[in-house]
């Protein structure tokens, strides 16, 4: 599975942190997918900052945040309280509807096909 969660950096006593796309199995400083953003506990107020729309993208495919990530995004309106994204249910049932559409072949037209006999 999939997560976007808090990957620390800085110095000791000095927590700074990225907000990444990682494999739930990867270690919390080991190997990610994507950085999508920062975040700076010790500024007055805290710091954060991410890229909403690769966030969301995330979110669509069906990446799991974590409590402190979840946090970031119902400020930012992409999460709401039960933790479910805004908006991403009804474009996935408008992106599925349009895959069906395109995959239907029409039937309308057949093709013609001439056919020359061999040796005539």
């Amino acid at each position: 599975m999939v997560r976007i969660r808090l990957r620390r950096m800085g110095a000791k006593k000095k927590p700074y942190y990225r907000i990444v796309v990682a494999n739930q199995q990867s270690s919390r400083n080991g190997r990610f997918i994507e950085t999508i953003g920062t975040y700076d506990p010790l500024t007055e107020p805290e710091t954060v900052s991410f890229d909403e729309a690769r966030a969301a993208h995330w979110l669509s495919v069906g990446a799991q945040p974590s409590d402190a990530v979840a946090r970031f995004l119902r400020k930012a309106n992409l999460l709401d309280e039960s933790g479910k994204a805004i908006g991403l249910a009804e474009a996935a049932e408008d992106a599925a509807s349009a895959s069906t559409d395109a995959a239907e072949p029409s039937v309308d037209a057949e093709p013609s096909v001439e056919v020359e006999p061999v040796g005539a």
